[in-house]
């Protein structure tokens, strides 16, 4: 495994970072909690002059068609300013969506756009009490006439109020994977959007479909094959966002070892006394270690090689380094950690949010295990 990072990957890291201090700072992620946008329209916009909203599509649809590896430092940085904008949502998992199951036509007609920023498609997959298998998805897809009828509700559903159109996962068929995707517009009859808290304070919504027609030119991919490309998608990536959980702990930890130095007790800095330095020790081997998992993954990706074992690992290490780094973080600036003036509780809640989305730590578990143990029997979560 080579991590000797190119001129161009560091230029890279360079270039997000700058534009996430210019664009996204911290008083924009704040701004951004709870609105029912979410994402400032400036920064949106830099990161599609900068060729990030494009990055992972092919050149032939738009886009700079780079590596998970340089996705991955992508991410880094995204995680380290918190960055609130829909680039997992729409230029990851819808483009890759559309990448894995799409028409030619289908490609043309969208990847082009989301490159640009243009356009945004917003996965709606989660359902209410239905877990993340494919037994989860029970929004059913009903054929009618020359096209289908929806009708169900999503949950925690990403910038659906932006979204140029809902990637919706529906049962088509009564087998435990007989899922479809489908392209939907969230302007469509029948579709009513109602906007969802979280702890993260990011913006989600609750779809509810009732009667809504979609055209049969709408279904992405043959029918009944939708969970097949949406686990592929889902792989890559978990690695994304395990180099988000990374970068926002790293960052987390670099302000508060900054907080140690400054905030003296007894005429002492806090990192002078044993028990704090040791928590910072510990904080800092563990960044290291979960940063080198997540970029093993984004490399083996890279050169073609199966990540079934690594990238659910890397997920579900990161997300838990970051989650027990971000809560020692706010043990060490006491009280004030908890308050909102402080941005260390930024990123203690955001680490949470990050755990249980996307995949929780109890299906990667079994992910991993069914790995670990090499076995063609289906895992608990198939049920879920």
């Amino acid at each position: 495994m080579d991590l000797d990072f190119s001129e161009e990957q560091q230029l890279l890291r360079e270039t997000v970072r700058r534009v996430c201090e210019e664009h996204a700072p911290i008083a924009a992620v704040r701004a951004m909690e709870d609105d029912a946008t979410g994402y400032p329209a400036s920064f949106w916009k830099q990161l599609a002059e900068v060729g990030i909203t494009g990055l992972l599509i092919p050149e032939e649809h738009g886009g700079a068609g780079a590596s998970l590896l340089d996705a991955a430092i992508v991410y880094e940085e995204l995680g380290r300013s918190l960055a609130p904008s829909p680039h997992f949502a729409s230029a990851v998992v819808g483009a890759g969506v559309l990448l894995a199951a799409g028409s030619d036509e289908q490609r043309r007609a969208w990847l082009p756009r989301i490159a640009s920023g243009e356009a945004i498609l917003a996965p709606a997959w989660l359902e209410p009490d239905g877990g993340f298998g494919p037994k989860g998805v029970q929004l059913a897809a009903t054929p009618d006439g020359d096209g289908f009828v929806l009708s169900g509700t999503k949950r925690h559903v990403p910038f659906a109020s932006s979204a140029t159109r809902l990637v919706v996962l529906a049962r088509t068929g009564p087998g435990a994977r007989d899922v479809s995707l489908f392209l939907v517009d969230p302007q469509a009859r029948g579709v009513a959007l109602a906007q969802q808290r979280s702890l993260a304070a990011d913006t989600q919504y609750r779809v509810d479909f009732a009667n809504v027609r979609v055209a049969a030119a709408d279904r992405v991919g043959a029918a009944n094959e939708g969970w097949k490309a949406w686990d592929a998608v889902m792989h890559d990536a978990i690695v994304l966002l395990a180099a988000q959980a990374m970068g926002g702990a790293e960052r987390a930890l670099e302000i508060t070892v900054q907080y140690a130095k400054d905030r003296k007790q007894f005429d002492k800095p806090l990192g002078a006394f044993q028990a704090i330095s040791h928590y910072l020790a510990d904080a800092a081997t563990a960044v290291d270690g979960g940063k080198t998992l997540v970029y093993e993954a984004a490399w083996a990706r890279t050169r073609g090689k199966d990540v079934a074992r690594l990238a659910p690992m890397a997920k579900l290490f990161a997300c838990q380094t970051y989650r027990d780094l971000t809560a020692m973080c706010q043990q060490v600036w006491g009280g004030v950690g908890f308050t909102i003036e402080y941005d260390i509780q930024l990123y203690f809640r955001r680490a949470k949010q990050l755990q249980i989305t996307w995949w929780d730590t109890a299906y990667l578990e079994e992910l991993v295990a069914a790995q670990v143990l090499d076995t063609d029997a289906p895992v608990r979560m198939a049920s879920w």
